[in-house]
């Protein structure tokens, strides 16, 4: 399947960008060079072949959820640039 520049135009219209001539030549080229590869990639036998969402095994480390400790107050403030009657006071960013 090729792309023509027509079609290139059309999806830059749904995302509303606009391109000199120039630019719409090398994207022409660039989407074929990609569907060029994807052709590529649909010969390859991939019979008895489990569908995958990443390249290698991922598995979550994740430590047991159990309740702990909390750091005391007095501890937690100590590195605070600011603090105020027990809390990080921090700058305001909401226009009063």
């Amino acid at each position: 399947m090729k792309i023509s520049q027509r079609d290139v135009l059309h999806v830059a219209s749904l995302a509303k960008l606009r391109f000199s001539d120039d630019e719409l030549e090398v994207f022409t080229r660039q989407m074929n060079t990609i569907l060029e590869y994807f052709e590529k990639l649909q010969t390859v036998d991939t019979t008895g072949i489990e569908p995958s969402t990443h390249a290698v095994q991922v598995t979550n480390v994740w430590r047991d959820d159990t309740p702990q400790t909390s750091l005391p107050q007095q501890q937690a403030l100590e590195n605070a640039p600011d603090e105020q009657s027990g809390y990080f006071k921090v700058p305001s960013i909401i226009e009063v």
